[in-house]
């Protein structure tokens, strides 16, 4: 029971679905001889109730409090598969659980502030940026990515602040600069900093735990984004008024983009510096980069072909058999690790973000819009991904079929 709470309660940490988590912690209360384990899961808190000889034990615990890094969930993914496959016990589970938590950062801390300046330059080429914009968001990105490796130390009570300060600064900055008569789009420079805090994943995740009948949790991450959403909104609204700029001038466009290729160029810039801020396993880039390259390249063919609302979606339905491929390789990341990326590629947030800043300012009108296709793209995510979970296990299975021996 420990151990099954100590795992659920670190898998929940590491952002993963929760239908995932009761899945993955009943196959391993059934190796462990708890078969008939009742399992509770959502995003705050876990309840396990099950009977072990003749008792019947029930353990509780909060959740959610504690984001892992990349490393961290690698390793506790890594556990989770080993339980599962009973390679290993509960008490040895616990000691690696605990190791997982206090694992040091693969990475130095100077360098994790460079990785997040390199992914924001990263998303600003994606976002067509000029060369004014890429200056500007990979020096605000060098300051986030500082001020994020302190804030952790503040109280809990202090934490919400954190983006609505972020998102003031960069947009007072953002704003201030764009009065000087520079080539700044604004869009870019202006959410490419701050896309740790957008909720692309939560809202997608939401999305993903309304559709398979996790009413409580699905609603319960919606609520959380969207609150996410406006708190970032407040900031850059409030930097709006203050230096009398419009807040509609966050959905303007550079006008001078670096040219076709610079996206393509953008997703591997993006893609190393997740690598290091959020210190994934070195050995896991090449795989974390091929996930985003397919996301991309799906969301150009799906822009082509669907419109942009419904690009994501078959970013979102490539991506995760590639993802799933990738899991089952020796130096593979665990699918939820190139997972987070992907999301953070694929937008919706940001799409989000400049609706509810739209809304909140003084054009109305095309805030909703904006709202509107944010809903739609987050859909299309979460079916991308729940049709590409479906597809991958078709295919693995298939492939499990031909390589046994009577298949043979």
């Amino acid at each position: 029971m420990a151990f099954l709470i100590a795992l659920g309660e670190a898998m929940i940490d590491s952002g993963d679905p929760v239908t995932h988590v009761r899945a993955t912690l009943g196959r391993v209360a059934a190796t462990n001889g708890m078969p008939d384990a009742e399992l509770v899961v959502l995003p705050t808190a876990l309840v396990i109730s099950g009977a072990n000889t003749a008792n019947t034990q029930t353990a509780v615990t909060s959740a959610g409090a504690t984001a892992l890094r990349l490393d961290q969930v690698d390793a506790v993914f890594a556990l989770a598969r080993a339980a599962e496959r009973n390679e290993i016990g509960p008490v040895d589970g616990i000691e690696r659980l605990r190791a997982a938590r206090t694992l040091t950062p693969s990475f130095p801390a100077w360098a994790r502030v460079v990785g997040y300046a390199a992914f924001t330059v990263g998303l600003a080429l994606l976002l067509q940026a000029s060369w004014t914009d890429l200056i500007i968001a990979g020096a605000l990105g060098a300051v986030i990515g500082t001020l994020l490796l302190w804030t952790p130390r503040l109280p809990a009570n202090y934490q919400v602040f954190v983006p609505v300060v972020c998102a003031f600064g960069v947009s007072l900055t953002v704003f201030l600069l764009a009065r000087t008569g520079l080539d700044l789009g604004g869009y870019a420079a202006l959410v490419a900093p701050l896309v740790t805090f957008l909720p692309g994943a939560l809202l997608t995740t939401a999305v993903i735990e309304l559709s398979t009948g996790q009413m409580i949790s699905g609603a319960g991450r919606l609520a959380a984004g969207v609150m996410q959403l406006v708190l970032l909104a407040l900031g850059i609204v409030a930097a709006a008024q203050l230096v009398g700029v419009p807040a509609t001038s966050v959905s303007d466009v550079a006008s001078h983009p670096l040219g076709s290729l610079a996206p393509w160029i953008g997703v591997a810039i993006f893609g190393i510096g997740v690598v290091v801020h959020r210190c994934a396993r070195p050995a896991s880039l090449g795989w974390i980069l091929l996930v985003l390259y397919v996301a991309y390249a799906g969301q150009v063919v799906g822009a082509y072909l669907l419109g942009d609302s419904l690009s994501a979606f078959v970013g979102a339905l490539l991506m995760t058999p590639v993802a799933m491929f990738a899991a089952t390789q020796r130096s593979g990341p665990p699918t939820l690790v190139s997972f987070l990326p992907a999301f953070w590629l694929l937008v919706p947030g940001a799409l989000g973000l400049v609706g509810v800043t739209q809304y909140l300012g003084d054009d109305r009108l095309d805030g909703v819009a904006a709202l509107i296709t944010t809903g739609v793209t987050m859909i299309g995510i979460a079916l991308g991904v729940l049709l590409g979970l479906a597809v991958g296990g078709g295919l693995a299975a298939m492939l499990r079929r031909a390589g046994s021996p009577a298949a043979g």
